[in-house]
């Protein structure tokens, strides 16, 4: 299986086996970075019941302001999530994938996974389906998975040593054989059944997604080993996630003081791993009922009692496949239009001689709503995208958030702003562009050396990024050939 073809342009059009995967890809917002400005996607929380305790996860309900992994508003039934789905799509017309994400494991809810995929299929089959799995039970199940069109499937791989020893200080237990095994023994187990499971995908082409959650002083030195292995399974992308942890999550690693990963060591992680695999640099490690674009959640929108009193052939109508199927036509016009302004000068897995002629490399700050464009004011933005620039081409390196933006209404707009956070977000940035900023934050930012820029505004973003650069770092402007 190739792993170089995550756009249009990096591929052999005369590869049959570049160009299905390229198809299956092409509007699922994770698998695809450049269909994660375009596309939307839904997590439904059908799946309580998880077969293994991380240290790093707690499955919360109510949760509104925590946006990461196993946290959910509340539970749905099969019949109630495709309900859901239905009134999503009618009224989010991007969304393409319905994904089962937990709040445990998918494969230890089999019952509610399966039942959820089967009603899929009838009602909504022009959605793609996904569903995400710590592995455990994954060749159990291969079947089913194959039988009900899940053509995506991340595992959560977090090491690859056999030992047991890395492993039995991220999992306490897991669930096997009708007891619970502690330790190495355990780690050992899961390590031996995901290593098998995605095997067993792969064979059958199924894309196969790894997660590794990024633990300081943990795993942080197994991750290349990880990326190596997964290359061997021709595991197609390899996300890498920073551990989220703090006390107030109520996780093992957060009450003991483990520290979250900074975003110096996930990009470390990123660049000791790139070399292996393709990378994943967009996640935004999301809810497991997130509804809306990567980097949105509108999951408050669709409350039960705005689908559950509606019959399934209402739902159906509300859905209107055919004229989704138009709204798409509409995107994927937008998007060739886009590519064809930006110029391609984007590589997804660059390295620094293909980035810059001279080794120069500069980081680039972009506020944006979705859309591929420069267009959300600074004092607006709650994360900001990151770009790898030179004066050859780009490359985008991840997300940042910040806990809340600039200006977020009017009580905080006396002073009272997180400008310190956002500082410390952008430290190692060189430019921001953004659609519009004002004076006392430009100033602030200009503290730590940071230029920030609105002339390119609502302007392609990968176009602008290029351009800047080159513009205010490099005097002679190299075309792209």
């Amino acid at each position: 299986m190739s792993c170089a073809c995550g756009t249009s342009s990096n591929f052999d059009p005369n590869d049959s086996r570049a160009l299905e995967i390229q198809e299956k890809i092409n509007n699922h917002p994770c698998y695809s970075e450049g269909a994660h400005q375009h596309y939307a996607r839904i997590h439904v929380p059908v799946a309580p019941a998880c077969n293994i305790q991380c240290n790093y996860c707690n499955r919360k309900y109510d949760c509104s302001n925590e946006s990461r992994p196993g946290v959910t508003s509340g539970k749905l039934t099969p019949q109630e999530a495709v309900k859901k789905v239905l009134f999503v799509g009618g009224e989010i017309q991007q969304l393409s994938v319905v994904g089962i994400a937990g709040p445990g494991d998918a494969l230890a809810n089999p019952a509610k996974t399966f039942e959820t995929f089967r009603l899929l299929q009838e009602k909504a089959p022009d959605l793609k389906l996904c569903l995400s799995t710590n592995g455990l039970r994954l060749s159990e199940y291969i079947d089913e998975i194959v039988k009900y069109n899940v053509d995506h499937v991340t595992v959560t791989i977090n090491t690859v040593d056999d030992t047991g020893e890395i492993g039995s200080k991220i999992y306490p237990w897991i669930y096997w054989g009708y007891k619970k095994i502690k330790g190495k023994e355990g780690a050992k187990i899961l390590l031996e059944k995901q290593l098998e499971g995605i095997k067993m995908l792969t064979d059958r082409g199924i894309l196969v997604k790894a997660n590794s959650v990024l633990i300081p002083g943990v795993n942080d030195k197994d991750l290349p080993n990880v990326a190596k292995k997964l290359k061997e399974l021709n595991v197609f992308l390899h996300n890498i996630m920073p551990l989220l942890s703090s006390p107030e999550f109520g996780t093992k690693f957060g009450l003991d003081g483990v520290p979250s990963a900074t975003d110096q060591e996930v990009m470390d992680a990123q660049e000791a791993c790139g070399m292996d695999m393709k990378l994943m640099s967009h996640c935004r490690q999301c809810r497991a009922d997130a509804v809306g674009l990567i980097g949105e959640d509108r999951g408050e929108e669709f409350t039960k009692e705005s689908f559950t009193t509606m019959d399934f052939e209402q739902l159906e109508d509300k859905y209107n496949i055919k004229s989704r199927e138009e709204f798409h036509n509409k995107i994927e016009i937008w998007r060739g239009a886009l590519e064809k302004a930006n110029q391609r000068i984007k590589i997804e897995q660059a390295t620094k001689e293909q980035l810059s002629s001279t080794g120069i490399i500069k980081l680039v700050a972009v506020t944006t709503a979705g859309e591929g464009l420069i267009n959300l004011h600074f004092g607006s933005a709650k994360e900001f995208l990151i770009y790898e620039a030179g004066d050859k081409a780009i490359k985008f390196i991840m997300h940042r958030k910040i806990e809340s933006s600039y200006c977020s209404g009017p009580e905080n707009c006396h002073g009272n702003n997180p400008i310190e956070e956002i500082k410390q977000t952008l430290k190692d940035v060189d430019v921001l562009l953004t659609e519009k900023i004002g004076d006392c934050p430009m100033d602030e930012l200009k503290s730590i050396g940071l230029i920030c820029d609105d002339s390119y505004a609502l302007q392609p973003i990968e176009k602008s990024v290029h351009e800047i650069v080159k513009k205010l770092f490099f005097k002679n402007e190299n075309e792209i050939g």
